[in-house]
């Protein structure tokens, strides 16, 4: 009698499965739809403020605005392209979709906030001062980056839970037939 948790005998390369239960997968999948949903939101957030601190440096100082809110700007366009294809791909093209792609998008949201707050910030720690609404505007960013980086984080755990879950990491030995001899590769010499 072999159970689920034990490795079988028989066939001892073989990982054993980990039991799956329809409603942990179920939960995981509203979690990254609820994810999904602040992600956005926060994402037209901070393009919203971002938006509103570039048009205060083109129109009132008629200066470039600063680097950190360029990159703020970009990643939350970024941000809405990859929750179109993260969630669009899987329904309406599941051919072009790949569970890596799909974990380097998750992380590569992630860094990209965490590198735009903190560019942000230290640019904030270096002005003379910080007055207005277009300087509260800039906090507020600085603050929905470190929860867009939070959010990001965590979506991104729950896809690599999900990859283990389906065994997506685990190593094949594609050398060997399932009884475990080497495939011949010619006959031998008489």
């Amino acid at each position: 009698m072999t159970t689920n948790t034990h490795k079988d005998t028989r066939f001892p390369h073989r990982m054993p499965r980990l039991p799956q239960s329809h409603d942990n997968m179920q939960t995981s999948k509203t979690a990254t739809l609820a994810l999904r949903v602040a992600q956005a939101t926060a994402a037209f957030v901070v393009l919203g403020l971002t938006a509103y601190v570039t048009k205060w440096y083109n129109v009132d100082t008629m200066s470039i605005p600063p680097p950190p809110i360029g990159w703020l700007l970009f990643v939350s366009l970024f941000t809405i392209l990859s929750i179109g294809v993260l969630e669009g791909f899987p329904r309406f093209a599941p051919r072009f979709f790949h569970p890596y792609a799909a974990l380097s998008l998750e992380f590569g949201n992630a860094l990209f906030y965490l590198a735009g707050f903190v560019s942000l910030a230290t640019y904030m720690s270096g002005l003379l001062f910080c007055r207005g609404s277009v300087c509260g505007a800039a906090r507020a960013d600085v603050a929905f980056g470190i929860i867009q980086f939070i959010l990001w984080i965590a979506s991104a755990a729950l896809a690599v839970k999900d990859l283990f879950q389906k065994g997506a990491f685990r190593r094949q030995d594609k050398t060997k037939t399932p009884l475990g001899v080497s495939p011949m590769k010619e006959a031998p010499a008489p």
